[in-house]
């Protein structure tokens, strides 16, 4: 009868045991889970490494891929949403008909890309000039955070940037031909001899921008903020401008276009440098 209470002890201990074990399981279990998933060898991870791999229509819906190196990576068709690009290397990068509606490329790098040169190595003559660009022709950057970012050069034509957070960003010589930037903040973004032809930017919050040797033809930019924004020696032939606000404050110098449509038919600029009569202020 004695043994009766030490039998019940150890069988005790040997529950908890059990428990404990099966804890410790479980917390292995789910660390194991919280890892990393890789796709086509690139770990989905905040910082990694995965420049030039295949992503092409790979599902990276709300990857944290934040400071990642991804430059020349194939993501043609890739679903983006929502993900964490922040700071992320995108140079070169195929993203053409991505799906990168509500993500955050704040700071990304989307430019030309130029290897880094070896250590003791020369630098020849036009060892740095990069042989392509990015090419987000057709991708879904709507209501994306793009400030700036760097999309110098890149391709961005057909793409649908409607409601995106581009204040701040370089798409100095980028080509928009029909994209999409209704409703966007292009606040001090700087689109420095970029070829926005038949772009719509209706609506959108241009003020402090540089479109300067921009080609507008045909572009659209009705009811437009244009405080500030700077169009000087711009192309801006065709161009819909009707009832934009802070039209008085925004520099049309030696512009072009004297077909573009105002409140009162008129372009606020000087001097046509294409022999077209002078442009007057209404």
């Amino acid at each position: 009868m004695a043994l009766e209470p030490l039998m019940k002890v150890i069988n005790s201990m040997h529950s908890f045991a059990k428990v404990f074990c099966l804890s410790l399981l479980s917390v292995a279990l789910l660390a194991g889970s919280a890892q990393a998933r890789t796709v086509n060898g690139c770990k989905i991870k905040a910082g990694t490494n995965c420049h030039h791999k295949n992503l092409n229509g790979k599902n990276l819906r709300g990857a944290k891929l934040s400071g990642a190196t991804l430059h020349h990576v194939k993501l043609r068709n890739a679903d983006l949403r929502k993900a964490d690009l922040r700071g992320a290397d995108l140079r070169e990068a195929d993203l053409r008909r991505a799906d990168l509606r509500g993500a955050n490329l704040k700071g990304a790098k989307l430019h030309y890309y130029t290897a880094p040169k070896k250590k003791g190595a020369r630098t020849s003559a036009g060892s740095t000039t990069p042989s392509c660009n990015p090419n987000c022709s057709g991708a879904n950057l709507s209501y994306s955070d793009l400030m700036s970012a760097n999309l110098s050069n890149a391709n961005l034509t057909y793409a649908d940037l409607t409601g995106a957070q581009v204040n701040n960003a370089n798409l100095s010589y980028a080509d928009l031909y029909s994209a999409e930037l209704g409703e966007t903040d292009l606040t001090s973004a700087n689109f420095f001899y970029a070829n926005l032809t038949y772009a719509e930017l209706g609506n959108g919050n241009l003020s402090n921008a540089n479109f300067s040797y921009t080609n507008l033809t045909y572009a659209r930019m009705a009811f437009a903020n244009l405080l500030n924004a700077n169009f000087s020696y711009a192309n801006l032939s065709y161009l819909d401008m009707s009832d934009p606000t802070n039209l008085g404050s925004a520099d049309f110098t030696n512009a072009t276009g004297c077909t573009t449509v105002t409140p009162n038919g008129i372009l606020s600029g000087q001097s046509c440098y294409n022999g077209i009569e002078p442009l007057v202020n209404p």
